[in-house]
């Protein structure tokens, strides 16, 4: 098992994507800690844990308060005396519709949850991972970051600034032996889908068109991602850092050493524009 010994906090824990990636990482050895405002949803999930043989430890809690989170690593020592692995899951969708009709709370609040929380839980757990010389950060991303979301501008421009801070930090913490990466899902089913339907007409043809096809099972397995995350943490993906990694169309699958070298030399999964020289004719 790749994550033996191990111990994860992966917040969002509760449903979807998060509780996938929770259990995948149990079945390849890791002790969890799951994380939700809803503690109901992560009991259910340690329960699911501990079914497979696994410490667990269900944590309410809300990423985008310092108190809070300051308190989850509190309970996560205590527990299990380290921090190895951390999944920054937790996210919302946040306000729907033209930007200048969004309510101004509800869109701060969004990057609050998506970006300022991963921060927050980035920074308690680095500590930790600094003395150690290892760790591994794992953010999930997509829905927007890498192209313009109309009609979702909170939500698309926090996760971009996600994919930015999972750069720079990946630049910080490498001489620590510490990978620092994100995750685009793709089109999962998940309740962030049913936001979208129910703001009809406000979340725009193209969206409401998505979210259709992943509400009838065209959607990607949030297995998918969880697959790609037990990758990204364990030592397979070793020297990988600072990417954003598309679980639907990269190729991660086949990724080994030679080639994580070959990716780390170019600009290839980085959050960049492409350059073209325009030559404006004399005269």
């Amino acid at each position: 098992m790749n994550l033996s010994h191990k111990v994860a906090i992966v917040t969002g824990a509760g449903r979807g994507i998060g509780r996938a990636i929770a259990l995948a990482f149990a079945e390849e050895g890791a002790e969890i800690v799951s994380v939700s405002r809803t503690l109901s949803e992560v009991e259910q999930t340690a329960s699911e844990i501990k079914a497979r043989g696994r410490k667990s430890l269900a944590i309410k809690a809300d990423v985008s308060n310092q108190q809070d989170v300051q308190e989850m690593i509190a309970l996560t020592l205590k527990e299990f005396g380290r921090v190895d692995i951390l999944v920054n899951n937790a996210g919302v969708l946040g306000p729907i519709g033209p930007t200048w009709e969004n309510n101004i709370e509800e869109w701060i609040r969004t990057v609050h949850i998506n970006l300022i929380g991963t921060f927050l839980c980035s920074r308690a757990v680095l500590p930790m991972m600094i003395e150690q010389r290892w760790g591994r950060i794992i953010n999930l991303s997509g829905g927007g970051a890498a192209y313009g979301r109309p009609y979702f501008s909170a939500y698309a421009s926090s996760k971009a600034a996600l994919v930015r801070f999972t750069e720079c930090l990946a630049a910080e913490v490498k001489p620590y032996n510490i990978t620092v990466n994100a995750i685009a899902p793709g089109l999962v089913n998940t309740r962030m889908q049913d936001e979208v339907l129910s703001a009809g007409p406000k979340a725009g043809e193209e969206a409401l068109a998505q979210a259709r096809r992943a509400k009838a099972g065209g959607g990607v397995s949030p297995d998918l991602a969880a697959s790609l995350a037990v990758f990204l943490a364990s030592d397979d993906s070793a020297g990988l850092t600072g990417r954003l990694i598309s679980a639907v169309w990269d190729d991660w699958k086949s990724l080994d050493r030679k080639r994580i070298e070959d990716i780390m030399g170019k600009e290839i999964f980085t959050l960049r524009r492409i350059d073209e020289v325009f030559f404006c004719p004399k005269g």
